[in-house]
């Protein structure tokens, strides 16, 4: 009896395992997920805020052809960026409550309209939905000589708080906030 129960356990045990050698694994992604906080440092209690979003590469494409001008863009690549804070503060000049929120822009010529949005967890912006707008503000777009090949996202501190700055190819876009 001892014998059939330990092959039996035998048995189990090598068909478990086996199924876990079979397991799948994905590659690297092509826009590698990041995050972005301010402060920098990593006592969760001091931050203010933070930001996690896809990180798409040019790879000899046009900015305009991958955050076309005038239509809603994620503001990354894969799922919609999102961005919490940990406070309440005042975001490019409106008051936003302490939260998580789905941040998307409007590329211009000459000005984005960054969107804070109260719907989470969406893939792109296919889904985006303007009734789930918390603020939309606009902000001058401006430039940088050098170019950025990956779209990047970090925060500049300044006088009484940060400017939370978007950049990729030469396009620079900077989102003040204070609290």
């Amino acid at each position: 009896m001892k014998k059939i129960i330990s092959l039996s356990l035998f048995i189990a045990v090598i068909s478990f395992s086996n199924g876990l050698s079979a397991q799948k694994f994905s590659g690297l992604d092509k826009s590698p997920m990041d995050m972005a906080s301010y402060p920098t440092d990593y006592k969760v209690s001091d931050k203010v805020v933070r930001i996690i979003y896809g990180r798409p590469q040019l790879k000899n494409r046009s900015l305009a052809e991958l955050a076309p001008t005038g239509q809603v863009w994620r503001t990354g690549a894969n799922e919609a960026a999102e961005i919490t804070f940990y406070q309440d503060v005042n975001f490019g000049g409106k008051d936003i409550k302490a939260g998580t929120y789905s941040l998307f822009t409007i590329p211009g010529e000459q000005e984005w309209t960054v969107i804070l949005n109260k719907n989470l967890n969406q893939w792109g912006s296919y889904f985006y939905d303007e009734s789930g707008d918390v603020a939309r503000i606009k902000v001058p777009n401006g430039s940088d000589a050098s170019s950025l090949e990956e779209f990047s996202i970090a925060f500049k501190e300044v006088e009484k708080g940060a400017h939370m700055v978007m950049g990729w190819d030469k396009t620079r876009v900077a989102v003040p906030i204070t609290w």
